[in-house]
């Protein structure tokens, strides 16, 4: 006789979240980076979701650490962008001193 097992419980939510998380992690780096416009979504959008997935209560310490580790790839990105900024500001700020 064959007998299925029920699965665990929160089994689907987990799923579902490794999936959400699988997904932010390919599509977030293309987003930051953009176009000429800048990024295609902001990081904002991106922090509110996988806060939203820590939100769920529902994230076990592996998906935690990948979250986190998303996490750590915005803040790098905001402050390459804020230093990236500073220098062309600074570049614009020596040019006109010079004029």
């Amino acid at each position: 006789m064959d007998t299925t097992r029920p699965l665990p419980a929160g089994h689907l939510m987990s799923n579902l979240i490794d999936q959400d998380i699988a997904h932010i992690r390919r599509v977030m780096p293309l987003s930051l980076s953009g176009d000429f416009g800048g990024p295609i979504l902001p990081v904002m959008y991106w922090r509110s979701r996988l806060h939203r997935l820590l939100d769920t209560g529902h994230v076990n310490k592996g998906q935690l650490a990948k979250i986190d580790s998303l996490l750590i790839q915005l803040d790098l990105y905001e402050l390459n962008a804020e230093t990236s900024a500073a220098a062309t500001a600074r570049q614009i700020i020596g040019q006109a001193a010079r004029h």
